[in-house]
């Protein structure tokens, strides 16, 4: 075989990078990809399941399956697709360095390194590197002086600056606040907005008036906000003004709510979908389940609403917030009653989300940055006509192995969807839990 030029190098993957993205071999361009015989193992572990972890794994087998009749695949064969590259399965049998002995325990994470190790020393000429999702594996590579790198197709790069959803403006009079009040809307020009993102949300300022707007996707103006009272839930800053619109805006069909604990994000959306309930054939409500210990929810006794009822315990609190703002003897806590035991306000497993069609519904999916691009694609792509998806959750409190602020779904879809009229996003920055959980959250 010719030699390789050499800035062509051979990328090692893990397990967490084909379970991420079932296509990453191909996102490489021209260099190639060796899969540890120890990953395929991983991935058989994985591929039963409704998941969209399983079905990666189950996509990635039947690519392997497919590929390998160009060839053995313990040799190089080519990857096909959007790379140049070749391809091959590497066995960790041989290497001088041995990270089981240095590391003292004999796993798969440290086979993993051995593969990578083995295939450096057999190609001295080329660069190898260890891809990895799993943050402690890289640190072990790379205590062996091995390159070692996250997978970052699928991740966004300037976290800082990602899209906020609102901003403050200071204006040198108070006329177009005045008139903002008086007509409803002014232009973008008159705010000293040149070309404003679609659905984005405005604080207004001048000495003390003040007033809110967001830029109408549909009339290219500047519309006045006003608070919205859903089912007794009122907005207690701008920020939660600026969600309930978006909530209860028809003209946006997806809304994303970010913000850290006690900022009202499920609250809000609960709310508002429950007040826009006769709009709609019914409200379904998830989260994405992760389990205590990696274990998955299959150990808990009796049927699926049973297992998943402790991991969706979160949304009930709110709902019984909604309900115990009225007397028991009230219509309103009555019918939101009602509306449980007739399954209109629902929980959705999101397991079981793949393949079905929802029309008609607001779907809020909580704790959204635990969710992978994939998973939220899959679920977006579900929306039938006259759906609302709304998706909440803080992108800074990850509690899966395999995801941060830059790589989950979440900070995924609101890089990628802001400026388009069917969406809006909003961070909520004040917490509005209690006084306690606001100290908790400045001082500890």
């Amino acid at each position: 075989m010719p030699r390789k030029k050499k800035d062509a190098k051979i990328f090692v993957l893990d397990t967490s990078v084909l379970l991420y993205d079932s296509d990453a071999v191909s996102n490489f361009e021209k260099h190639d990809i060796a899969i540890p015989i120890t990953v395929l193992e991983e991935i058989d572990s994985f591929k039963k399941g409704n998941s969209v972890t399983n079905l990666h794994a189950r996509e990635f087998i039947r690519y392997m399956d497919k590929i390998s009749d160009a060839g053995q695949i313990m040799n190089w064969i080519p990857i096909n697709g959007k790379s140049t590259g070749k391809i091959r399965v590497v066995s960790d049998m041989g290497s001088i360095t041995n990270a089981n002995e240095i590391f003292g325990s004999v796993k798969n994470d440290h086979r993993i390194i051995n593969t990578a190790l083995k295939l450096r020393e057999d190609e001295p000429n080329r660069k190898v590197v260890l891809v990895s999702k799993d943050i402690n594996l890289r640190l072990k590579a790379r205590a062996l002086m091995l390159d070692a790198e996250d997978y970052e197709t699928i991740r966004i790069k300037d976290i800082e600056h990602l899209h906020r959803g609102k901003t403050e403006l200071k204006l040198k009079s108070k006329t177009v606040i005045d008139k903002l009040y008086r007509e409803g809307s002014v232009t973008a020009e008159e705010i000293g907005e040149e070309n404003p993102t679609l659905n984005h949300y405005y604080i207004l300022k001048h000495n003390s008036a003040s007033a809110l707007g967001y830029y109408n996707a549909q009339t290219r103006m500047i519309d006045l906000v006003s608070p919205a009272n859903a089912y007794g839930i009122k907005p207690r800053n701008a920020e939660q003004t600026f969600a309930m619109h978006a909530i209860m805006n028809p003209n946006i069909e997806l809304a994303t709510i970010t913000g850290s604990a006690g900022t009202g994000k499920t609250l809000l959306a609960l709310a508002g979908a429950i007040e826009q309930r006769k709009h709609y054939r019914q409200i379904y409500l998830a989260r994405p389940i992760v389990p205590l210990s990696n274990r998955d929810i299959g150990y808990l006794p009796g049927d699926i609403k049973s297992k998943i009822d402790p991991y969706m315990q979160p949304l009930w609190d709110n709902l019984s917030i909604i309900k115990n703002q009225y007397p028991e003897s009230s219509k309103q806590f009555q019918k939101l009653n009602e509306l449980v035991l007739q399954e209109k306000v629902a929980i959705v497993p999101l397991a079981y989300i793949r393949g079905r069609s929802l029309s008609n519904v607001i779907f809020i999916v909580d704790e959204a940055q635990n969710l992978t691009p994939h998973e939220i694609k899959t679920i977006i792509t579900r929306a039938g006509e006259q759906t609302k998806i709304i998706f909440t959750g803080d992108i800074f409190q990850i509690d899966t192995p395999y995801l941060d602020a830059q790589s989950n779904g979440l900070s995924y879809l609101v890089d990628r969807l802001h400026n388009n009229e069917m969406y809006a996003h909003i961070n909520l920055e004040k917490g509005e839990r209690s006084k306690l959980a606001n100290l908790a959250s400045k001082l500890l």
